[in-house]
């Protein structure tokens, strides 16, 4: 339990600067003034100077950014408002029509904007609030259509930028430069203000997110209420999984459990979970508890009533008229994935619960400052899952508490990124010599590559794009791939919604459980040729959760240096897997039912990993001993598998991992982390960076679990192809101890101490690339969430154009165990098992 106190707010004014219109409507609302972090940011952006405000959740960034931007409309300027959901847009403009300032003409343009009213927004409309898919894909594309928006732009604000990290934010850090040079073709050059969740060196981010220098804002003078902060782990159960391990109570089940007593308290509760699953199954549990009551006489029939689930696949209709009820009282509880977790205005909170890790301690923080908004005192409940990050956690609360929050990770230069924005923007504008310092140094590699492909042809003007075809499509920001499949229910031909191809191998595979809108239905044929997954409705008490194989490869070390008695390396690989199975397991208890095999065809993957190796000197002494080194190898990655996101801002579900007692690649031991996107994420060099921390968590959260043979909760993966066989908790214990034995070598001289500061990812070379294929970041090695009842956000839900709260899935991961046998499984929530006899 940890109590967070309250804090006094700073004084209040108004910059004199303001508008007294502006000023007038604001005191109609009860806001006297700014507080001082408010005004600095104000400011700064009022003087041109590009900005970024980093303070904790309800510290009223938003106005940081309103009064400068209100007072360029009321000059005759225009604004560009980028949020990354829907629903945060839709809240903006909710407040901005409430306030109703003078000469205003806000509107948002996304995808549920008719095209009626997209006529009327180019047109007319001065405070434009949109996303970066519809950027990418609108804005920038018809930017003729646009050209009196553009010359009259004085401000872009990025909201709740935090969330661009990994490959997203790679590409969207694109965007905005595709963006800056728009404006500069018509004359303008609009300041940038960057509004963040509490961040490490936010400067630095905002830099590399936009290529501009940014002043950084970061003391927080906001008023805030005390908040108790509470870590829950679930019991132990009588249930017994793989090898006869101890299961505890899923997460979502204990959630639901606390939510109905919140609720039924008369509590205002929000329940995150880790996906859009688990958000229905979490509000129906709770209904049904709640009705108990009722029947018992000891709750009001209105009461579960009072309990809905939120997510992105409902129509835009329904999330407003959920947003609506929140903030109103007349719902008591809402069950929600990480839709909500940004800066909608749902105040009036009493408690935030979060099943499960949310990825990252930014995310955690955001997540639980949804609740005590107006000032009051809030409750906030991590319920853990049974997963080595989670049971680490909740036995290590220093881990959490009084640290700060990680860096920020994204690499604009990865050439599956850089390559389809360039040609997106010679699209768009020829590209000149000039401008090609705004893309990054790699940038003239990178144009040459393209123009050898034949995808831009190169003129002593500069470069250009010649096909019939949109550059655009080349980019596929959120990684998603080929065409979606279409899920269609047999009986009546209705189409559900679509997943994209490659989440499709794990998630609508044949056999598959699908849920849509609260309703179940068993997938009876995937055909990938035809792009349509065939559904059926159907009511299982179970959930299927997909295994894959994985072959891993070394193509390239670019760095390495000793790690006690081994070497740490980080590099290009290259990643094969294959979905080749899958799970079933009861939805309420998680008790393994069995699995079925599949036959999908293999992805490949070229990518960026981290691996440790340990020669047979420094292994022999545990042969001798009669360890299983395989084993022991196995359980290591597994495990530091799921510690990595503790210290690189990444989701089990970003990265794979592959171990084995014998590489063809090191001819050693060895044990691989790779980022789960084309060309790689920033995540393993991350680990890279920060590996004796990240290792040295790793042993100890093994050490510190109860269980005597291995669990969930420390070395056994969910998705395991092997069926987590062989694994060996103390050999684990014994190799992680001589990998991180002292030794005077470890950091080489010419690198710092590991820092929370990320090399920039520029100095390594770009990754080899194939032949004639310069765009596939839209390409990503995906498979299944994890096997715990509560796995993230992947569930194969209707998908709606540009609405980013859907969440990546989770790579594969493997082991291939010696010469002789090979284990492929996975740590971050799943991986299918394969056995080869290498001959």
């Amino acid at each position: 339990m940890e109590h967070v106190p309250a804090r006094q707010a700073g004084d209040t004014r108004w910059p004199d600067w303001v508008d007294q219109r502006l000023v007038t409507r604001w005191a109609n609302l009860g806001i006297s003034g700014l507080w001082p972090h408010q005004a600095e940011a104000a400011d700064l952006i009022h003087r041109g100077q590009n900005v970024i405000i980093s303070t904790g959740t309800a510290s009223g960034k938003s106005l940081s950014y309103l009064v400068p931007a209100l007072s360029s409309t009321l000059d005759g300027g225009t604004i560009l408002y980028l949020s990354p959901s829907k629903a945060l847009a839709a809240d903006q403009l909710r407040a901005l029509r409430e306030l109703d300032p003078p000469g205003l003409r806000a509107a948002t343009y996304d995808g549920d904007t008719s095209f009626e009213e997209r006529a009327w927004v180019r047109k007319h409309a001065n405070y434009v609030l949109t996303n970066p898919d519809m950027l990418h894909r609108g804005l920038l594309p018809r930017h003729a259509q646009w050209s009196l928006f553009w010359r009259r732009l004085r401000m872009v604000v990025v909201d709740e930028c935090h969330g661009y990290r990994g490959v997203f934010g790679s590409h969207v850090a694109q965007i905005l430069r595709r963006l800056r040079r728009i404006c500069a073709r018509y004359g303008s050059r609009p300041a940038f203000l960057l509004s963040s969740a509490t961040a490490n060196e936010p400067g630095v981010f905002a830099q590399r997110l936009t290529g501009l220098q940014m002043a950084e804002v970061t003391t927080d003078t906001s008023p805030r209420g005390a908040t108790t902060f509470a870590l829950w782990e679930p019991p132990l159960t009588d249930l017994r999984g793989e090898g006869g391990a101890p299961v505890r109570r899923p997460a979502t089940a204990e959630s639901a459990d606390l939510l109905a007593d919140l609720v039924a308290s008369d509590v205002r509760t929000l329940a995150f979970v880790r996906s859009r699953r688990a958000a229905e199954t979490v509000a129906l549990t709770t209904r049904a508890k709640l009705q108990d009551l009722v029947i018992d006489g000891e709750a009001p029939p209105e009461l579960p009533g009072k309990v809905a689930a939120y997510r992105a696949g409902y129509l835009a209709e329904d999330r407003r008229n959920l947003e609506r009820a929140l903030r109103s009282g007349e719902l008591l509880g809402l069950a929600t994935t990480n839709a909500l977790e940004l800066g909608v205005d749902v105040s009036g909170l009493d408690a935030v619960l979060i099943a499960g890790w949310p990825g990252t301690r930014a995310s955690l923080w955001q997540q639980a400052g949804r609740a005590g908004r107006d000032g009051q005192d809030a409750l906030a409940v991590l319920v853990a899952r049974d997963d080595p990050l989670d049971t680490y956690l909740v036995h290590h609360p220093e881990a959490l508490f009084g640290r700060p929050v990680e860096t920020i990770v994204l690499d604009p230069g990865n050439p599956y990124v850089l390559g389809p924005h360039l040609c997106a923007a010679a699209a768009e504008i020829p590209l000149t010599h000039d401008e090609l310092d705004i893309f990054g140094p790699t940038t003239k590699e990178v144009l040459a590559d393209l123009v050898g492909d034949g995808l831009l042809r190169e003129r002593a003007t500069g470069w250009f794009w010649t096909s019939r075809e949109r550059a655009t499509d080349l980019a596929d920001i959120r990684g998603a791939g080929a065409a979606p499949i279409q899920v269609v229910e047999m009986s009546t031909g209705r189409l559900l919604g679509t997943v994209d191809e490659p989440s499709a191998h794990s998630a609508v595979h044949t056999g598959a459980v699908y849920v849509h809108q609260g309703e179940t239905f068993l997938v009876a044929e995937l055909d990938l040729e035809a792009g349509v997954a065939l559904v059926e409705a159907g009511t299982p008490d179970y959930t299927t959760f997909a295994r894959d194989v994985t072959d891993i490869s070394v193509i390239e070390s670019l760095r390495s240096h000793p790690l006690g008695q081994g070497e740490l390396h980080f590099g290009a690989v290259e990643v094969t897997s294959q979905v080749v199975a899958y799970l079933k397991r009861r939805a309420q208890s998680g008790e393994l039912m069995g699995d079925e095999p599949l036959d999908l065809p293999p992805r490949t993957l070229r990518t960026r990993a981290v691996w440790w190796t340990l020669p047979t000197s420094a292994i022999l002494p545990l042969a001798e001993e009669c360890l299983d080194l395989g084993g022991a190898a196995h359980a290591a990655e597994h495990a530091s598998i799921g510690l990595l996101p503790l210290f690189a801002t990444c989701d089990r579900w970003d990265i794979g991992g592959v171990s084995t007692e014998l590489h063809p690649d090191t001819g050693v031991l060895t044990v691989f982390v790779y980022d789960g996107h084309e060309g790689g994420a920033g995540f393993a060099e991350r680990g890279y960076a920060r590996a004796r921390d990240w290792l040295t968590a790793t042993r100890e959260a093994i050490a510190s679990c109860e269980c005597e043979r291995g669990c969930p909760s420390c070395i056994q993966s969910p998705k395991c192809g092997n069926g987590n066989e062989p694994l060996d908790k103390a050999g684990a214990l014994r190799l992680l101890a001589v990998l991180l034995s002292p030794e005077p070598t470890d950091t080489p001289p010419f690198l710092p101490e590991p820092t929370d500061v990320l090399p920039e990812p520029t100095n390594a070379p770009p990754l080899p690339q194939e032949p004639a294929n310069v765009s596939p970041l839209s390409r990503k090695h995906t498979d299944m969430p994890s096997l715990l009842p509560d796995p993230p956000d992947t569930s194969p839900l209707p998908q709606e154009p540009a609405n980013l709260s859907s969440l990546p899935l989770d790579p594969a991961d493997v082991l291939p165990l010696s010469p002789k046998t090979q284990d492929t499984s996975d740590v971050t929530g799943g991986r299918a098992a394969r056995m080869t006899d290498g001959g």
